[in-house]
Order: C-alpha cells, then structure tokens, then sequence
C-alpha cells in the first residue's frame, strides 16, 4: 500500500464528498471501496466524515447544509495542497480565478480557502496543519488520478501550470485530445475539453483506483450508482468508467493495465 506522510505544494491531498445523505453515502461507498468511517462532531456543523482504508485516511464526507447551500448538488471536490494559503488564493485572484471563500483555519488541523478557476471549475487548497491529508494514494479503493473537464482548456492550462507550477503534456489519440498534468515530472492528472453539447460548468472528476474495473462499476449499480460512461478501455493504459453515487455525486474508477 502506497502510504503518504506529507504533499507537497501543488500535489492533490485530499479529496472530499458534499452529500444530501450522509448516511446512505457511507453505507455506498463502504460496500464498494472498503472504507470504514470516522466520524468527527464538528458542533454546529454537523459530523465530517473521514473515510479509511486499511487505517489509513482516503477521503471524507459532509452533509450539505440546506439554509447555506440551497441548490449545490451532491459532488466531489479535489484539494490541492499549498504552502500558503493566502499567497495561493491571491495568486488565483491575480491569474483571473475567483476567490470564493477566503482562507480560513480549521481548528489546528491546516488552513483552507475555495476558488474557482477562469473557466468556472471549483479547486479548494490546503495549507497542512496537524493533518497533511489523504495517507494512501494509487491504491485499490483510494484516490489516484484528478481530471478537469473544462470549457477553455487553454485558458485552464494557462491558470495551473502557472499557480501551482504544473507541467501540461497535451497529445490526440483515439479521436480525442488529452492533456496530462506532471508535478516533477509525475504525472498527477489530467484534463479534456467538455464535449460538445454537455451543460455542466467545468469541473474535477476524482478517480479511485479498483483492481477490477467492470467488477466495480456493476457492484456500484447494484448499490444504486447510474452509469454515465460504462467501463471502457484506455489504450496502453487501463480501463475506467464514470458513475455517480445514489445521492448524484458523479466520480470515476480506474484499472490499470
């Protein structure tokens, strides 16, 4: 198991579900990636959800507060760790992002603000604290690979490679045309044009990992998962398909070859 101590700036460290059923959402992705839950009161806020695998923190989960974030549909979100959280927002600001919730502390565990990029996609950063996010990563059942489905790929590859320092390799094959990002000459994720016709906003998709990719996606459906692309193959690479959870959340999994 590929166990993580620390991220460094500009790596994906954690990576967090907005549900309308918290409960149910446990109970999915329980039975389909072997999580197990620890949930913290936060008070006022409610229960945050950390899930783990094997002891080792892979993702987490809250209830949509209905008062506050009337409208927002369940998803996921990716975050991205930062050395200063403050410097980071500002920079997305300058780079024509959004800061959408200015940084903040939570607790003494880091520090964290929401953005959106130029072509509307939501990214949370993460100033480590006490906790220095996910511990297991490329994994069965954890969390491997961060796409962008973006309206302005340009636009987008102007905005990271220049806030967190990516690496943007964009090559075509099988009719489409695919960029990779690379953190020091890793690849970490990836981005794709919308394909035309599709209304949603840009957004992330997170990936987790599964040793049996058409195995997962029928488990996931006999759980109540839709399927928005059944399993499919990657040449040279692996197979993956994009689901959404019971609740609506839309994320993907992923076999490698």
């Amino acid at each position: 198991m590929s166990i993580i101590t620390s991220h460094q700036p500009g790596a994906f460290c954690w990576v967090e579900l907005a549900t309308n059923d918290q409960k149910a959402a446990k109970a999915f992705y329980g039975e389909l990636f072997g999580w197990t839950a620890n949930d913290q009161d936060m008070g006022p806020e409610g229960v945050y959800t950390i899930f783990q695998l094997k002891e080792n923190d892979a993702a987490a989960a809250y209830t949509l507060h209905a008062e506050r974030q009337a409208g927002i549909p369940p998803h996921w979100i990716i975050y991205i760790s930062s050395e200063d959280a403050e410097a980071t927002s500002k920079r997305c600001a300058e780079l024509g992002g959004e800061i959408v919730m200015p940084a903040f502390d939570v607790f003494d565990l880091g520090r964290m603000a929401v953005l959106k990029d130029p072509t509307g996609a939501f990214h949370n950063i993460w100033q480590p604290g006490k906790n220095t996010g996910i511990g297991v990563q490329n994994e069965a059942g954890a969390f491997c690979w961060g796409q962008l489905n973006s309206s302005d790929t340009a636009k987008a590859e102007a905005y990271y490679t220049a806030l967190f320092g990516w690496v943007a390799s964009t090559g075509t094959g099988g009719g489409m045309t695919y960029t990779e990002w690379q953190q020091n000459g890793t690849p970490i994720g990836g981005m794709m044009a919308l394909p035309d016709g599709v209304m949603a906003p840009s957004h992330w998709l997170a990936y987790f990992n599964v040793d049996d990719c058409d195995a997962a996606a029928a488990k996931a459906q006999a759980l109540g998962a839709a399927t928005y692309v059944a399993p499919t193959d990657i040449p040279n690479t692996g197979r993956f398909a994009v689901l959404a959870d019971p609740q609506g959340a839309v994320f993907a999994i992923y076999q490698q070859s």
